[in-house]
């Protein structure tokens, strides 16, 4: 008999017993199964020598482990069953929240809307986004989609005439305005600097974007309730930085001083601006505003990025958003970038605005409204001669914020905001200074030659007379409105809002419009076209902003961006003042301005702008009889017009009161 070898003997009582053979397996390896049983024995022997401790504790944590091992297993599961629950209870707070007062739950209910409409959005593109592409792709380039242009570009043509013709006719001072459109259109065409290149598509899209927004929110009942509601939010929400600024400052500096008033503002809006910008909330709206005006305006991607970022950052901000595109853009590219800076004004600015007492709502759609006019307008005075890198870009990505964490997040915000704040301190100071002077050395001058209150303010009054009354101005109003687009344009936004604050709480507070020859508030319609007017940083201390901005990140360029800035800057003042064009068109009366018999047939105990208003219209129907007076028009037969008019006489004085 054949004498058998270890791993044949260890192979056959494997075959023989059917079973696996441990020994087997460490034979195949090249170990000695003899001395892997000895080292097994002596790790047992040195666990035994641990003890009972060791194996009760493990016993222990077994059920621990256990379940930790269950719960990674399950993890998706558990994550659905939250927030199913989590869904269940908010569903169930937002009813009750609803049912017991809607009115007061509105501002819940819209953000509500919101987050659903996002989120059906998601549902929609992921389920039938690459069907819907597939299905469209065979009219990208079809006759159909041709004829479908000119069809709808000719509908739009004919609904303006006619919307004009008809909407005029109640109101002929609105033709004024959109003559104004027209005569500054043809300014800038003037100044294009390709006649031929123009991109008629990007323009007349951009300004049609800006027109229907305009009459979204000013003219249709529900934009403009909406947007008023939005802006009343806007004030509430700005209003708790006095519960910060009280305690650092004290409550009567924070009443007193507008220092302590306004720029604590900038820095707490700056603070949730950078929160949301670590959330990504910011990057995600701007993206999608951006993708809108690219499909619809055909600009490219990173130009049409950074102008859809101003109406939420500042003018050097923005350009931070295409930084690692900036080398190659074309001049075109840069020269729309330049003019969205100088058409919008930042979200930080936009509050310390509002905080002035600026009407929020007219504040936020000229901001939203600026940025397709800005795209248009500067694709008219610098159009695309160049082949872009960016043209068939999806688009561009936008990283989120690189703080670690909320908290660092919302205290990076707030320190930036205080760089800003310092900014603007310091150019009020500087410039209102700066003003007073000029003025001082004006008037010095003028007396030398009899003539009397000769300032900056009464020179642009009578140089831009004429260009506000094509906006739109009634010619009495076109004085004053001219004196602030003037001190914008040549010292300062901010001095020019305040100066229209001023003319605007005046009205508020029920003053007569004329004192001894003297205007003291302009019209309602004036103050709307006057904010339109005012909205951007287009003024001539911005160039210096921009050049420094831009060329820090791109200092190769530094000749390029100095060669069209000047352009760039004319071109976003016209922005400003083609959407206050666009607000003198679509503007209407409301409230007491169109129904004075109801307002007063109510008793009123103080001077209000809406209790003028009416009583004036009241003065204007009042015909002196020899024992009691008499009314025409909406006032005859009317049993209260008699208390109403002694009312009105007992605040305002007028020649029917004797």
């Amino acid at each position: 008999m054949e004498k058998t070898s270890g791993r044949e003997a260890i192979a056959l009582s494997t075959t023989e017993t059917g079973t696996e053979n441990p020994a087997l397996e460490l034979a195949e390896e090249g170990i000695n199964p003899e001395g892997a049983r000895r080292t097994e024995e002596q790790g047992q022997s040195l666990s035994d020598g641990l003890g009972p401790s060791t194996h009760h504790r493990r016993r222990l944590l077994q059920p621990f482990t256990r379940a930790r091992s269950f719960c990674k297993t399950h993890a998706s599961l558990f994550k659905k069953i939250l927030l199913g629950l989590f869904c269940l209870a908010y569903a169930a707070y937002f009813l009750a929240a609803c049912i017991l007062d809607f009115q007061r739950a509105l501002a819940l209910f819209v953000l509500t809307c919101l987050v659903l409409l996002v989120l059906v959005h998601r549902t929609l593109k992921r389920l039938f986004g690459k069907t819907l592409t597939k299905c469209l792709k065979p009219f990208e380039n079809s006759c159909l989609k041709r004829w479908m242009k000119w069809v709808f570009a000719g509908v739009a043509l004919v609904g303006l005439i006619l919307w004009l013709a008809l909407d005029t006719a109640q109101r002929p001072e609105q033709l004024m305005s959109f003559a104004g459109i027209c005569m500054f259109i043809l300014i800038l065409f003037a100044c294009s600097k390709h006649h031929s290149a123009v991109s008629w598509r990007t323009v007349l899209w951009g300004l049609g974007l800006q027109f229907v927004f305009g009459i979204l929110v000013i003219r249709t009942d529900p934009g403009f309730s909406a947007f008023q509601w939005l802006g009343d939010q806007v004030q509430i929400f700005l209003s708790y930085t006095v519960a910060g600024s009280s305690f650092v400052f004290g409550d009567t500096l924070v009443k007193d001083v507008f220092a302590f008033q306004s720029l604590p503002i900038i820095i707490y809006f700056g603070c949730v601006m950078s929160i949301l910008y670590y959330l990504g909330l910011v990057q995600w709206i701007v993206q999608k505003v951006a993708w809108f005006l690219q499909i619809t305006m055909g600009t490219t991607a990173t130009e049409t990025l950074a102008v859809a970022g101003n109406i939420f950052v500042g003018m050097t901000e923005a350009p931070l958003l295409i930084r690692p595109y900036l080398a190659d853009m074309t001049l075109s590219e840069v020269h729309a970038v330049m003019t969205g800076g100088f058409a919008t004004i930042s979200g930080t600015v936009l509050g310390a605005f509002i905080s002035f007492g600026i009407e929020a709502s007219s504040l936020i759609s000229a901001s939203v409204m600026a940025a397709p006019s800005a795209l248009a307008l500067s694709k008219l005075v610098y159009p695309e001669v160049e082949e872009s890198k960016f043209k068939n870009k999806e688009g561009v990505k936008l990283p989120r914020g690189k703080e670690s964490n909320i908290l660092e997040a919302a205290s990076n915000g707030a320190t930036d905001a205080i760089g800003l704040a310092t900014n603007v301190a310091a150019n009020l100071i500087a410039f209102l200074a700066v003003l007073a002077f000029v003025n001082a050395a004006l008037s010095w001058l003028g007396e030398l030659v009899d003539i009397q209150g000769l300032t900056f303010q009464v020179i642009c009054s009578y140089v831009l007379r004429p260009m506000v009354f094509m906006m739109g101005v009634e010619w009495a109003d076109c004085p004053m409105v001219a004196e602030m687009v003037g001190i914008k344009f040549f010292t300062n936004e901010f001095v020019a809002y305040q100066q229209l604050s001023q003319y605007r709480n005046k009205r508020l507070s029920g003053m007569e419009e004329w004192i001894r020859g003297e205007k003291q508030w302009i019209s309602v319609r004036a103050e709307t076209i006057t904010t339109f007017s005012l909205c951007g940083f287009a003024n001539l201390s911005s160039i210096g902003i921009t050049l420094g901005g831009l060329t820090s990140m791109v200092p190769h360029r530094k000749s390029d961006l100095s060669k069209i800035v000047v352009s760039a800057l004319f071109t976003g003042a016209c922005v400003s003042l083609i959407s206050a064009c666009v607000a003198g068109i679509l503007y209407v009366p409301r409230g007491a301005e169109t129904d004075c018999v109801s307002f007063l047939n109510t008793t009123f105990t103080n001077r209000t702008y809406e209790a003028y208003v009416c009583c004036r219209e009241l003065f204007q129907s009042t015909l002196n009889g020899t024992n009691a007076p008499s009314f025409s028009g909406p006032w005859e037969n009317k049993e209260f017009s008699a208390i109403a008019l002694a009312n009105c006489c007992e605040f305002y004085s007028n020649a029917v009161c004797a």
